[in-house]
C-alpha cells in the first residue's frame, strides 16, 4: 500500500482592482497592442491599500475549503508558497492559519518565487506520505505590486496580485501510475542565475524591500529549455509519457512561454490551461489560480493526469504530476 496525495478541492482569490493595458498606456512608452503581443496578457489585479498577501491566501484558502466540504477543524497544517510575505516575521501562513480559527497544527511559509507553488505541492506531499499529516492546505498568494519599479515597463507590466488554494488529503493507493493524487515531483535550483531576476532589496543587505530586476531574454530562454526538461523528468519519475498527459497547467508567466513550453513537450495548446490573460504574473499564485479555475468550470475528469511547473528566481523550477 502507497499513501497518496489527493487534491480535495481547489480556490482562487483575486482583489476587486482590475489594472487594464490601458492604465500604463497613460503612464509609460508602452501600449495595449505591445503588451499583449509579447505576453499574452490583458490586464491583472492589484491588491487594495491595507490587503496584505495573508489576506488573500486567507480567501482562496476558504474558498478550497468550501469546494473540499471541508471545516479548518479537519486541516492538520498549511503551507504558503510567497515572496512578499506580510512581514519579515512570523510566517505569513501563520496569519491565514489564525483567520481560519485553526490553534492546531502547524502552519510555515516557502520562497521559491514562482516555483515556490510547486515546491510547497512538493513539501506537502512529502509530509503527507511520511505520516506527518493527513490533510494539508497548500496556498500560493502574492502582492507583487508592492516590489515594482513603476518605471521599468519591462516588468510593471507583467505582475499581478492574487492567490490560490488546494486542499491535499492522504489516500490509499497501490503505487502505480494509476493512483489518483500526485504520482511525482521534480525540483532544482541553479544560483549561478540568480542576477537574472531577483528584488535589489533584503533584510541583511540594504533594510529594505527593495524592487523587482529582471534580464527578461535570458529568462524567457531558460524557461523554455528547465520547463520541458523537468515536465519530462517528472513524467519519467511516474512512469509517464507526454503522451498521458490530459492537462498542462503551467506557471502563468507569459503567453509565449507557455506555447514555446507546450511546443517542446510535444502538447497542443487545447490541452493547457491558460488564465495569464486575466491576472497576469501572480507569481506562487499563478498554478492553484490557473487548477482552481479550469476546476471551476469543469474542464478536469477524474484520472486526468495532470502536469503542472513553474520556474522562478533563483533560478529555481520543478514540476509534479498528479492523477485528478
Amino acid at each position: 500500500m502507497t499513501i497518496r496525495s489527493v487534491v480535495r478541492g481547489t480556490g482562487h482569490y483575486l482583489p476587486d482592482r482590475v489594472i487594464e493595458n490601458s492604465w500604463f498606456e497613460e503612464r509609460l512608452d508602452t501600449t495595449d497592442d505591445w503588451i499583449r503581443t509579447r505576453t499574452g496578457i490583458e490586464r491583472r489585479h492589484f491588491a487594495a491599500e491595507g490587503q496584505a498577501t495573508s489576506d488573500m491566501g486567507l480567501r482562496a484558502a476558504r474558498a478550497a475549503l468550501d469546494r473540499a466540504g471541508l471545516k479548518p477543524d479537519d486541516i492538520d497544517g498549511i503551507v504558503l508558497a510567497t515572496s512578499t510575505p506580510d512581514h519579515t516575521f512570523p510566517a505569513s501562513a501563520t496569519m491565514i492559519q489564525h483567520g481560519l480559527g485553526m490553534t492546531h497544527g502547524f502552519a510555515y511559509d516557502v520562497q521559491a518565487v514562482c516555483a515556490g507553488f510547486v515546491f510547497a505541492l512538493a513539501n506537502a506531499d512529502a509530509m503527507i506520505r511520511g505520516g506527518l499529516a493527513r490533510r494539508v492546505l497548500v496556498i500560493g498568494a502574492e502582492t507583487f505590486s508592492r516590489i515594482m519599479d513603476w518605471s521599468d515597463r519591462g516588468t510593471c507590466v507583467l505582475f499581478g496580485d492574487g492567490a490560490g488554494a488546494v486542499v491535499l488529503e492522504g489516500q490509499k493507493g497501490t503505487g502505480s501510475s494509476n493512483d489518483q493524487g500526485i504520482l511525482a515531483c521534480d525540483l532544482n535550483s541553479d544560483g549561478r542565475y540568480r542576477d537574472l531576476l531577483y528584488v535589489d532589496g533584503g533584510v541583511s543587505t540594504t533594510g529594505t524591500a527593495g524592487q523587482l530586476r529582471m534580464q527578461g531574454n535570458l529568462v524567457f530562454r531558460h524557461a523554455v529549455e528547465k520547463l520541458a526538461k523537468t515536465a519530462h523528468a517528472a513524467l519519467d519519475k511516474a512512469g509517464l509519457a507526454a503522451a498521458d498527459v490530459d492537462w498542462l497547467v503551467p506557471h502563468q508567466a507569459n503567453a509565449r512561454i507557455i506555447t514555446a513550453t507546450a511546443q517542446k513537450m510535444g502538447l497542443p495548446m487545447d490541452k493547457v490551461i491558460l488564465t495569464v490573460a486575466d491576472h497576469g504574473n501572480t507569481s506562487a499564485a499563478s498554478i492553484p489560480l490557473a487548477l482552481s479555475v479550469a476546476d471551476g468550470e469543469g474542464r478536469f475528469r477524474q484520472g486526468d493526469v495532470i502536469v503542472t511547473e513553474a520556474i522562478g528566481g533563483g533560478l529555481s523550477w520543478g514540476s509534479v504530476v498528479l492523477r485528478w
